[in-house]
């Protein structure tokens, strides 16, 4: 059961994280690759913690704190400086 879920999860990230290499590859505005890269690091969050559940150790638990603070961090910096930009 362990190994069919893991060969799933890792089949749906997969997925994703390509999905949102082509938006990031193909956004045609700096904020459909801000978007792009958002979702990317959220697909990473989300791996990382699916490795911690199927594997039973809280030991990423730092590493998802981690990552999700730079996530919203350069989220934040990131669209002030395309505000500042358009205008």
């Amino acid at each position: 059961m362990t190994t069919l879920l893991a060969v799933a999860l890792t089949g749906l990230f997969s997925v994703t994280a390509l999905l949102a290499l082509a938006r990031i590859y193909r956004g045609p505005s700096l904020l459909d690759r801000i978007v792009g890269a958002d979702l990317l690091l959220s697909t990473m969050l989300g791996a990382v913690g699916a490795e911690a559940a199927v594997n039973r150790h809280a030991t990423t638990l730092p590493v998802l704190v981690v990552l999700s603070l730079l996530g919203f961090v350069g989220s934040v910096a990131l669209v002030r400086f395309a505000v500042r930009e358009e205008v």
